[in-house]
């Protein structure tokens, strides 16, 4: 008989692609890992893996097995999500993940909602770019994302991953203050700007604007981290393009300017289908809808 604990290693090895990464998501040590899939391969009697330069790869037995295994914990899932959601009383852990401006603007209340309603209701964040996550959301890593996907570029989903739309949000030149020079997108052919790094979705969207307007932008400044491009714009250093949800916690010292057509990224959260019915996620998701028309209730300006 396969142990399924073992096969959950294989398939983790197979979206992964080393044992080190299998052993940090699992919390175990990469000697530990490949001792359990060596035990595996002694109960399935053929050979799983094979050396590859310094690391192993899936034979064509292994990866047979790891379309069989992820039928298996799907199922598992399934049937786990189905019987908690016959419950009275919401248990277990729910591991979230969201990108940076989501994360400021909601999780905080997301969890003081779920400690509140749900106070058997166990919760872990980590901030993750939403390209990373939903890769991650296939797994055992993470249980459900918020994430994004702008205007003609959509997010990187996944057959087995369920979507649901959450809201959208403006996104909007964001100027030094007291900047009176540009007041359109391509005035700013000759300004410094800041942008996430070039794998990110924003950087896509933002340089395919910048080139809509006949121009490429002058990245001097790169950075995942939207504080410090309000930091750069705020200090005169800087223009760059700012999302709407960062105005959630405080108003940054920016002068804004609308985009033509109002572009808006759309929000949502994912998770996997076999879990999209169990009880800890449905709670996350109402909080979330809960939440979501407060929080952006505040005063924007208008276009």
């Amino acid at each position: 008989m396969l142990d399924v604990r073992r096969l959950r290693i294989l398939r983790e090895l197979a979206l992964r692609g080393t044992l080190a990464e299998v052993a940090a998501v699992l919390h175990q040590s990469p000697s530990s890992v490949s001792q359990q899939l060596s035990q595996l391969e002694r109960e399935a009697g053929v050979e799983l893996l094979r050396k590859a330069g310094r690391g192993v790869e899936l034979t064509p037995a292994g990866e047979l097995l790891v379309e069989h295994a992820a039928d298996i914990l799907s199922r598992l899932e399934r049937a786990a999500a189905e019987v908690s959601a016959l419950g009275s009383t919401v248990t277990g852990t729910v591991h979230i993940a969201a990108f940076q401006s989501a994360a400021l603007a909601f999780v905080p209340q997301l969890l003081a909602t779920l400690a509140r309603e749900h106070p058997r209701l166990k919760m872990t964040f980590s901030q993750r770019l939403p390209e990373h996550a939903l890769a991650e959301a296939r797994s055992a890593g993470l249980d459900l994302v918020i994430a994004q996907q702008y205007p003609h570029h959509p997010a990187p989903l996944h057959a087995e991953l369920d979507v649901v739309p959450l809201t959208t949000d403006a996104l909007r030149l964001a100027l030094p203050p007291g900047e009176s020079r540009w007041n359109e997108l391509r005035d700013l052919r000759d300004a410094p700007w800041v942008l996430e790094p070039r794998s990110s979705a924003s950087r896509a969207w933002v340089e395919h604007e910048c080139r809509a307007a006949g121009f490429e932008p002058e990245v001097r400044y790169e950075t995942d981290d939207l504080e410090a491009h309000i930091a750069l714009i705020e200090s005169g250093y800087a223009v760059g393009i700012l999302p709407d949800l960062m105005r959630v916690r405080r108003r940054p010292a920016v002068r804004l300017v609308y985009l033509p057509g109002l572009p808006r990224r759309e929000v949502f959260t994912s998770t996997r289908r076999s879990i999209a019915d169990a009880a800890q996620i449905r709670a996350c998701r109402a909080a979330l809808t809960a939440i979501v028309p407060h929080v952006l209730d505040v005063e924007t300006d208008t276009p």
